[in-house]
C-alpha cells in the first residue's frame, strides 16, 4: 500500500513538473508578443505625434489686445 501512495505522489509530481514547464514556455511566448505590440505601439505613437506636429496649424504669435 505505501508503494502504491509512493507512485502516485511521484505521477502527480510528474505531471505538475510537465504542466510548470507547459505554461512556462506559453508566458514566454506571450511575453513575445506583448514585447513585439508594445515597439508596434510605441512607432505608431511616435508617427501620429509627427504627423500631428506636420498638420497643425501655425499659431501667430501676437499681443493681447489689452497691451
Amino acid at each position: 500500500m505505501p508503494a502504491d501512495k509512493l507512485t502516485i505522489l511521484e505521477i502527480r509530481s510528474a505531471e505538475q513538473e510537465r504542466m510548470i514547464e507547459e505554461l512556462s514556455g506559453q508566458i514566454a511566448e506571450q511575453w513575445k508578443t506583448i514585447d513585439a505590440l508594445q515597439r508596434k505601439l510605441d512607432a505608431l505613437t511616435m508617427r501620429f505625434l509627427s504627423l500631428e506636429e506636420q498638420t497643425a496649424p501655425e499659431v501667430p504669435v501676437t499681443k493681447p489686445p489689452h497691451w
